[in-house]
């Protein structure tokens, strides 16, 4: 019995095909790694190190009551702050780009490469709501960097790896996978608008570094991570390519701050409620519920109550998300906008164009002899709107700067100015001839956060 199972199975096994085993035939067979691509990467990811002059404030300076009593108490002294952050090269000439919390105001920057050079360098173009800055090495050429991938091609799950000097011990290299497209309002400081997420670890000090693809490109700029513990574990944001390309432009352009587009209008996202109430298939878009009178989108058909879907082909689901795409449109070119109304959906373009000085906005500030001097105000215009943060419906004067005197009596940076003893204010023009006719009770009239308010005071 014995011998006829084994030439059964003998039978059986000469029918099963046969597996083949080989020993390894290339360096990447034996170990599937990163060395490579880092090696080739890392030389143009650099550590920067900056300081800025700062002045201490005495916590009782503002304060109506005390500031007197305790004028002396904790004067301010100037101390040096450092900051420690990466940077990524971008030209062979020495472009470089960082984040704007690294450093933004900074009075002295040196760049360090992972070869030991080192390099001074300056702020070329620096912009605190997108949290970007490009710097430009002085005397470099012939410099390591690395090529700008267009991040829209980006996709979910993507592999990529994550170079910087976390904790100042140098540069190291972390991986992980884009883990999500499109998020806006998520990262952390002043920065907003559109970040890829990433599950890559980001820790403090790699702000500025790079993210990477598997072939080398850069795809977006690390800027921060959430995490509720604040260590690692968490997910990681990275400022994408695209708008970096914009950057850079800017910055061989010549300018010093970053010009994005002026959408003249404001807006929400649509959630389910919202959609069903607007008649939508489904949720998504960005609802228009205001628009300025001098908007390119008014001009070019746009509507209150119009839902925008998509910018260049592009969905949109936030206002943020919307100016990010007509950032990296830039200025001067046009982009298709999908609307939709009463169920019907039609694509419009749209000239990226800034938003317009008029009427002019007439800065001035009140010399010596004027009641409240240096006082600087400005006619309100959309260019103002835009650097102050007012309403678009705001009109009449701003006041840029209260001056010494003007602080003391209670005006702030962004105050509309409405009327001086009841004459109202137009322009700013009209404000030193209203000061001087008001005698020895001045009573300004204002709107602080769309809400009114008088300051009195005597002369």
């Amino acid at each position: 019995m014995f011998r006829i199972l084994m030439i059964l199975f003998s039978l059986v096994a000469t029918q099963l095909p046969a597996q083949v085993e080989r020993v390894p035939t290339s360096q990447a067979e034996i170990s599937l790694t990163f060395a490579p691509l880092v090696k080739s990467a890392a030389p143009a990811v650099v550590n920067i190190y900056a300081s800025r002059v700062v002045e201490t404030r005495s916590p009782f300076q503002d304060d109506p009551v005390f500031g007197n009593f305790f004028r002396d108490f904790g004067a301010g002294r100037p101390r040096v702050q450092n900051s420690l952050g990466s940077g990524v090269i971008l030209s062979d000439d020495g472009y470089v780009v960082s984040n704007y919390h690294v450093v933004g105001q900074a009075t002295d920057i040196r760049v360090v490469l992972n070869d030991r050079r080192e390099y001074s360098a300056r702020v070329l173009l620096g912009d605190e709501e997108s949290d970007l800055a490009i710097l430009r090495l002085e005397g470099a050429e012939n410099m390591p960097h690395l090529t700008l991938r267009d991040s829209d091609t980006v996709e979910v799950g993507e592999l990529v790896l994550a170079i910087g000097n976390p904790f100042g011990v140098g540069q190291t290299v972390t991986s992980g996978i884009v883990s999500g497209l499109a998020r806006s309002g998520t990262a952390t400081g002043n920065a907003r608008g559109y970040f890829i997420q990433t599950d890559a670890p980001i820790n403090p000090g790699n702000s500025g570094g790079a993210l990477i693809d598997v072939q080398g490109r850069l795809i977006g700029v690390n800027t921060s991570i959430l995490s509720r513990s604040g260590g690692s574990n968490g997910i990681g944001f990275a400022i994408p390519s695209a708008l970096i390309a914009q950057f850079v432009d800017q910055a061989r352009g010549g300018k010093d701050r970053f010009e994005r587009p002026w959408a003249g209008m404001s807006g929400q996202p649509v959630d389910a409620d919202l959609s069903e109430s607007l008649g939508l298939v489904q949720p998504g878009g960005v609802v228009v519920t205001e628009l300025h009178p001098q908007s390119p989108f008014a001009a070019a058909g746009i509507e209150v109550g119009d839902v925008i879907t998509a910018v260049d082909g592009q969905a949109v689901n936030t206002p943020a998300e919307m100016i990010y795409r007509m950032s990296v449109r830039g200025l001067g070119a046009k982009s298709e906008v999908t609307r939709a109304r009463d169920g019907a959906s039609a694509t419009v373009s749209i000239a990226m164009l800034a938003a317009p000085e008029s009427p002019p906005r007439e800065s001035r500030v009140l010399g010596a002899r004027d009641l409240l001097p240096g006082l600087r105000l400005a006619n309100i215009n959309p260019a103002v709107i835009v650097e102050t943060g007012l309403p678009l419906a705001a009109k009449g004067v701003v006041v840029l700067d209260p001056g010494p005197y003007g602080a003391r009596v209670g005006l702030r940076f962004g105050d509309v100015l409405r009327a001086i003893n009841g004459q109202e204010i137009a322009t700013s023009g009209q404000v030193p001839a209203a000061l001087r006719a008001a005698g020895a009770r001045v009573v300004l009239e204002i709107l602080r956060g769309g809400q009114p308010a008088r300051l009195r005071f005597r002369v």
